[in-house]
């Protein structure tokens, strides 16, 4: 099954609409990366779609990319954004980590849609997987 992404030219300006945020936004490389991989969190990865937030304030005035929440409404996964020329440096695995300070969630994402990196934080440690866990399928850090 193909990504189903709505663009469309709104006040003269190319937009994209994002079903998490239920409006239309601007179309940038980023935007598009973010809302096809989105879409296969909850169709291929099988995440419910009302457990995702997107551009999520958190307590430092920062924005991050999206959040993935468990059936208890607690953060499980942090995914950082890269358009696709955009590669994903050991800068942005630092930039999703200072997020991470402030949700503490077991599972970090970066994401350009050329790469997927995948990182299990448990007690410090941090393991990289080789795919997203499917949904059910993680472990919460201890």
């Amino acid at each position: 099954m193909k990504p189903v992404i709505h663009i469309e030219k709104r006040g003269g300006k190319d937009c994209i609409f994002c079903p998490f945020r239920r409006k239309w936004v601007r179309f940038t490389p980023e935007e598009e990366v973010r809302q096809i991989f989105l879409w296969h969190l909850v169709y291929r990865y099988m995440y419910p779609a009302s457990h995702i937030g997107v551009e999520v304030q958190l307590p430092s005035g920062q924005r991050a990319d999206a959040v993935v929440y468990d059936d208890r409404l607690q953060p499980l996964m942090l995914v950082e954004f890269k358009a696709p020329n955009v590669p994903l440096t050991q800068l942005t695995l630092d930039q999703a980590a200072v997020y991470n300070r402030m949700l503490h969630v077991p599972l970090l994402v970066l994401h350009n849609r050329k790469q997927t990196v995948v990182a299990q934080i448990r007690n410090q440690d941090i393991q990289f997987l080789p795919d997203i866990p499917k949904y059910g399928n993680h472990h919460h850090a201890q």
